[in-house]
């Protein structure tokens, strides 16, 4: 700022516009960068790898979804199966048909035994794994269950079928390690995206990346829908050969972490700047304190020590992991666990078991109930990406953006519980229903999640993160657990209108959970709205000063 001519004292007159010019607020140097625009190509790629490698497992999810009525379909005789009634059954059929179960409705209690199973296993992996992948190489992690869960759904959707060897004990085993094997994609790749985007925009970046399940979920019910007249195994054996691809890919391109090509920690990042403002108020004080009595002003009093940008390095104990017990009481996490545990219960249920629902309660074709339960994962992903631009403006804020959300998913749940037998309204209201039910589920299993393994208390410990979002999904996914096991028990009981009444009444504990949290930020940001003018630091109007320098002052 100052020249070598104007070391020493500040002189009144001319030297006053110097001295006013100084006082200015100091604005962050363009040599480092703020959080937001320091992304390179690194990260472009880590967001393609991460987002491409857990749409694949979804995929492969949404398929055994969507071929649930060919697979019933299979599992009875066919002289009981009502798909082929006006169909020649020839005596062999009758004689040598599969009898694995007598009629549909028990193939459907068995269907939602089997997700219940997968759910289970997939949560009880995920309280595990989420620690494991804070301590292991996450590149190993993943592309191990990628490769791995690929031969499992190969094995239990097209092995057996080519075989025609149907076993309860076998499908049963293979789908509960099939849930072990999943868990470890998402608490990894979360921990991952967390490494490289810190708070300044997590909430839209991973608003807008966590409708990678949304878009698997889509490219699945493609899948299916394309090649369901050749037979249900033909989708198992696409999905899971992609996944195995997309593993591959995963352990050539991804980089776990950026000081892994020399460049910082997102949170390092965060860190500088919030000091650099700090200092620089802290300053800014003290020169205006100084002025007014008439002191002296030097460089050594305006401009603060510089601080390091690339920090690779933490103290040693920021490097170790934390503790799973530590990790559930880190603030927030219980309540978003919780409320969590409701909201996917809803969620899943509409992943698991909704083109279920249109073909059979709606008697659509499977092609077109693939088609249109896709609405569902379209509106998620648009509320996902606007809520999370939403609470960034708000400062990070979640809570107050995703209860309003909920509080109208009610009425979108009863709009669609009563929707005619349209193609056209059906779908708009299943996408008002996946923006409202889904765009909150895909906010608190990613960027909340992130927020919360990033806690202020362990600032600099990036191994959290894997850890408190396998605790965050891992007891939403005992909540859905339960609820693919009730889903059928209810339709079988009452009706499907008594399956969205359920589904009602799980969003309105979710919402519960999460009423604390959403006070307490509320109470901070009246605090933070009622301290701001006071707080405000404004610029010495300088008398010698024309109108248009005030207009475009100098930095």
């Amino acid at each position: 700022m100052f020249s070598s001519d104007s070391e020493g004292s500040i002189s009144s007159g001319t030297n006053l516009i110097e001295m006013n010019t100084i006082a200015k607020p100091i604005r962050q140097n363009s040599k480092h960068p703020s959080n937001k625009l320091s992304w390179s190509r690194h990260h472009v790629a880590v967001f393609c790898v991460t987002f491409w490698s857990y749409a694949s497992f979804h995929a492969t999810r949404k398929c055994f979804s969507n071929v649930k009525d060919d697979v019933s379909d299979a599992w009875i005789p066919s002289i009981s199966n009502d798909s082929i009634k006006f169909h020649v059954v020839w005596p062999n059929d009758t004689w040598y048909g599969e009898d694995f179960y007598p009629d549909k409705d028990s193939t459907k209690t068995f269907l939602g035994t089997l997700d219940a199973v997968f759910m289970f296993s997939y949560a009880f992996g995920l309280f595990i794994s989420g620690s494991i992948s804070d301590r292991v190489n996450k590149r190993y992690i993943l592309c191990g269950g990628m490769w791995l869960s690929s031969i499992l759904i190969l094995v239990f959707g097209s092995v057996t079928q080519w075989t025609h060897y149907y076993s309860r004990v076998l499908y049963v085993g293979l789908w509960a390690v099939n849930g072990l094997v999943q868990s470890v994609g998402w608490p990894t790749v979360v921990a991952i995206m967390g490494n490289w985007f810190g708070e300044g925009s997590r909430g839209f970046i991973l608003g807008l990346w966590s409708s990678c399940a949304s878009v698997g979920n889509i490219i699945g019910a493609v899948i299916v829908a394309a090649v369901l007249d050749y037979g249900y195994e033909f989708g198992f054996l696409v999905t899971s050969t992609m996944m195995f691809c997309s593993g591959i890919v995963v352990w050539f391109a991804l980089v776990v972490s950026p000081t892994d090509v020399g460049l910082p920690m997102p949170f390092d990042e965060d860190e500088h700047d919030s000091r650099t403002r700090e200092s620089s108020s802290s300053d800014y004080r003290h020169i205006q304190r100084d002025d007014e009595d008439g002191l002296i002003a030097s460089d050594s009093l305006l401009l603060p020590d510089p601080l390091p940008h690339h920090t690779t390095t933490h103290p040693k104990d920021n490097l170790k992991a934390i503790s799973f017990y530590r990790a559930v009481l880190l603030p927030g996490v219980i309540p978003y666990s919780l409320a969590y545990a409701c909201l996917k219960l809803v969620n899943y249920a509409f992943f698991f078991w909704l083109p279920f629902y249109l073909s059979n309660a709606l008697n659509w074709d499977d092609s077109v109930a693939d088609e249109i339960s896709t609405f569902y994962d379209v509106g998620g992903i648009l509320a996902g990406i606007l809520g999370g631009l939403i609470s960034d403006r708000l400062n990070r804020r979640r809570g107050i953006v995703v209860t309003p959300m909920l509080i109208v998913g009610f009425g979108s749940l009863y709009l669609y519980t009563n929707s005619p037998r349209n193609k056209l309204i059906n779908s708009v209201l299943l996408g008002v229903a996946g923006f409202f039910i889904g765009g909150p589920a895909n906010l608190i299993s990613a960027a909340i999640s992130a927020d919360l393994g990033q806690n202020p208390t362990i600032r600099g410990s990036h191994r959290a993160l894997a850890t408190v979002t396998g605790i965050v999904d891992g007891t939403g996914s005992v909540g859905a657990a339960f609820g693919q096991y009730l889903v059928p028990l209810i339709q079988l009981r009452f009706d499907w209108h008594w399956v969205f009444y359920f589904f009602m009444l799980m969003l309105f504990l979710t919402v519960v959970c999460i009423l604390p949290v959403v006070y307490n930020e509320a109470i901070r940001s009246k605090n933070t709205m009622d301290a701001s003018p006071s707080r405000e630091i404004r610029r010495p109007i300088n008398p010698l000063e024309s109108d248009s320098d005030t207009d475009n002052p100098q930095t």
